[in-house]
């Protein structure tokens, strides 16, 4: 299958929000909206700034099929969010989760980060099955770097060191 992943444009704007809160909502049952979430009416603002990044997995016809960004918290420190792929494209026939994660580290490497933390809820075991199977040790809400900016459905933290 022909994915192409590219960096967020605003017209891409709807599509990603849409995406998001589908999956937030209607996979995981999380009590989310778009207007809990005003960082998605500014992504480039609030993602795409400094050595910062948000990314956009498509089909070949356009459609929004998964998302990541990547804050740029300073001191070579890096935050993972906004994480989502749709369902039917999830799994490692596929390996659309694979392919955005390793955009991320290769950007973060590229752009002189030492780690990229994440936060996640305890209602999507398989995301932290794969943030394990990728190198990410779990580490607790009090080792998390300055200025993370932890959601107020987040339980458990990991950190990735994009070092080696």
């Amino acid at each position: 299958m022909e994915i192409d992943i590219r960096s967020f444009t605003p017209d891409m704007t709807d599509a990603v929000g849409q995406l998001i809160i589908k999956i937030q909502r209607d996979e995981f049952e999380l009590p989310l909206t778009l207007d809990d979430q005003p960082d998605l009416d500014d992504i480039p603002g609030v993602y795409q700034k400094n050595n910062g990044n948000f990314w956009v997995a498509h089909t070949r016809d356009g459609k929004v099929i998964g998302t990541l960004a990547l804050v740029d918290l300073g001191n070579g420190h890096g935050a993972l969010m906004k994480m989502f792929v749709a369902s039917m494209f999830r799994g490692s026939r596929i390996g659309i989760g694979n392919r955005l994660l390793e955009t991320l580290v290769t950007h973060a490497r590229n752009n002189g980060f030492s780690d990229v933390c994440l936060g996640t809820t305890s209602v999507m075991p398989r995301a932290h099955a794969f943030y394990e199977k990728n190198d990410f040790q779990e580490i607790d809400i009090d080792d998390l770097p300055e200025g993370f900016p932890v959601m107020k459905v987040d339980t458990k933290f990991y950190r990735l060191d994009v070092t080696s």
